[in-house]
């Protein structure tokens, strides 16, 4: 099933409105096709889908989570620090139009402000979509090293010393967060 298919199968779970679908999907779509993306892509989300495919039967709300990986980076500008609350808020908006109950509008947008930090969660489901975010992490080395290249190429309004020496800490403070939430899981 490809990335379309598989949104608009969620929202068949809510709405039979195909042209409401048709028209989320294309803004999702023209969101994740925008000039200067280079990783935030759809290619992105099919990647997280994979690894949320193999561990489905552990997802409590498989549907949920599902939204969440479709809006947690929607909105995408490598210099700003509210993307994942403008994704979340972009998210909050349109599901309400399937319509989702408040409370798992609510959960969505939760699940979308975690990948700003991708801190462990009390929230298992929350805890499967921040490792599905970050999987690339631990890929094999051809696709960690496109990673690599594809996001210095969203973040190239910063020069390339901003990303070395001390100041490359900040380039590598993602990767270490990830590591440390890591160790505190518990996941199969």
């Amino acid at each position: 099933m490809n990335i379309q298919e598989r949104f608009v199968q969620c929202c068949l779970q809510s709405t039979e409105d195909r042209q409401l679908i048709g028209n989320l999907w294309t803004e999702l779509e023209k969101k994740y096709t925008e000039k200067g993306r280079h990783y935030h892509t759809l290619d992105h989300l099919d990647s997280m889908f994979r690894e949320l495919d193999a561990v489905k039967d552990s997802i409590r709300d498989f549907d949920l989570v599902s939204f969440s990986v479709f809006y947690h980076d929607a909105i995408y500008d490598a210099s700003s620090k509210s993307n994942e609350k403008k994704s979340a808020a972009l998210a909050d908006k349109r599901l309400r139009q399937l319509p989702l109950s408040p409370s798992s509008v609510r959960r969505i947008a939760e699940q979308i402000i975690a990948t700003q930090l991708h801190e462990f969660s009390d929230d298992t489901d929350t805890n499967y979509l921040l490792d599905a975010d970050l999987s690339v992490l631990g890929s094999d080395p051809a696709t960690y090293t496109e990673y690599t290249l594809n996001i210095r190429k969203e973040y190239s309004v910063y020069p390339d010393f901003s990303c070395t020496g001390r100041a490359g800490k900040k380039c590598s403070a993602i990767s270490w967060t990830w590591i440390a939430s890591l160790k505190r899981r518990n996941l199969p």
